[in-house]
């Protein structure tokens, strides 16, 4: 089975998560892509969605899917995003995509997040995958010298020759060289230092289930 199979094997099994007659939220990425084309074929089910970036906001709509902001609504039943990394208990590194500021706001928002990815994103320690940081630009010295001091190196994610600029016009920090054991402590940690807009540790907002894709099906895990 490629990648796309196993990317829309799971795509469609999350449709068994979205609450017939409330808002979805919905994340960013290739996975979650698959999501959304599953997602027009019980449009009529659904109010519509908060999305979590432009990218996803344009293909919803581009599918009749009505997109709310997420100031016009009220508490979201589930948030249906995949992952870059996911441990044992549920903790996920998420933003390689540039959008986990607005990921992370809208799993905020949702009582249940339900991550949808293929088994090579699980790990037993969050890391591997380089960690995005989203920054304001005129910290991004200061932080890279920090993750230094942590054991970790620090690029300014680049698109066309230039920094990439977020949906929020910020920009992408990837941290290579950590070991993430503990997820919430290392969140917080980071979350306080000035200048940084997020971090694409997901431990306050954990996933609830993971819909794993695997060449034999799709593995629930839940945590």
């Amino acid at each position: 089975m490629t990648q796309d199979e196993l990317k829309a094997l799971v795509g469609q099994a999350a449709l068994q998560y979205v609450v017939a007659g409330e808002i979805v939220g919905v994340g960013t990425g290739s996975t979650v892509n698959k999501f959304i084309e599953a997602l027009a074929s019980m449009k009529d089910k659904v109010p519509g969605a908060v999305s979590s970036s432009t990218a996803s906001t344009e293909r919803l709509r581009a599918l009749g899917i009505r997109v709310f902001d997420a100031n016009e609504v009220g508490e979201l039943a589930v948030y249906i995003d995949g992952a870059d990394e996911i441990d044992g208990r549920g903790y996920m590194v998420k933003g390689g995509g540039a959008a986990l500021t607005r990921e992370k706001i809208v799993a905020a928002q949702s009582r249940r997040f339900v991550c949808i990815a293929d088994a090579s994103k699980r790990v037993e320690v969050l890391g591997r995958f380089p960690l995005p940081v989203e920054v304001i630009p005129m910290a991004t010295q200061r932080i890279v010298r920090q993750f230094q001091a942590l054991g970790g190196t620090a690029q300014v994610r680049q698109k066309d020759g230039r920094p990439l600029v977020t949906d929020n016009g910020q920009h992408i920090l990837d941290v290579t060289g950590l070991q993430i054991r503990d997820p919430l402590a290392f969140e917080q940690q980071v979350g306080l230092w000035p200048g940084v807009v997020e971090v694409g540790v997901f431990a306050q907002q954990k996933a609830a289930v993971c819909l794993l894709a695997t060449p034999e099906g799709v593995q629930t895990l839940t945590y």
